[in-house]
């Protein structure tokens, strides 16, 4: 059974800085696209940033030249690295993968997630 496990969530003051990391398991296929979602307490869940193999990270607009995402090439853990947090970026992060293959443009929209860590916090105050 495949499972992504996501951790380093916490609370920082605005400004600050965190890192989260993202273990697959259980896969027999590394993905080739995985990425990291939000949710926030309106409930709804946005794309992050995603990866397709081979390619270039793609940020959502809001977190672009403050996150950088990096995926080991052996092992696919991927690590989110977020500076200068701000209070909006308070959410429940996910991570998420496809199962094996999926189209490029699916991943760059960040409309992919055959698979989800149960998520963790991130709290920004002001």
């Amino acid at each position: 059974q495949v499972r992504l496990t996501e951790s380093g969530g916490g609370s920082v003051q605005a400004g600050g800085s965190l890192t989260l990391t993202c273990e697959i398991s259980g896969n027999k296929f590394s993905p080739s696209c995985m990425g990291w979602f939000r949710q926030g307490l309106d409930g709804k869940r946005t794309g992050v940033v995603s990866l397709w193999r081979g390619g270039e990270p793609v940020y959502a607009d809001s977190v672009k030249g403050r996150f950088t995402l990096s995926r080991d090439p052996v092992t696919d853990i991927l690590t989110l690295q977020m500076n200068g947090l701000q209070p909006e970026d308070t959410a429940m992060y996910f991570c998420a993968s496809v199962k094996q293959f999926t189209i490029r443009s699916h991943c760059e929209m960040m409309t992919f997630g055959d698979y989800w860590g149960h998520g963790t916090q991130v709290t920004v105050s002001s």
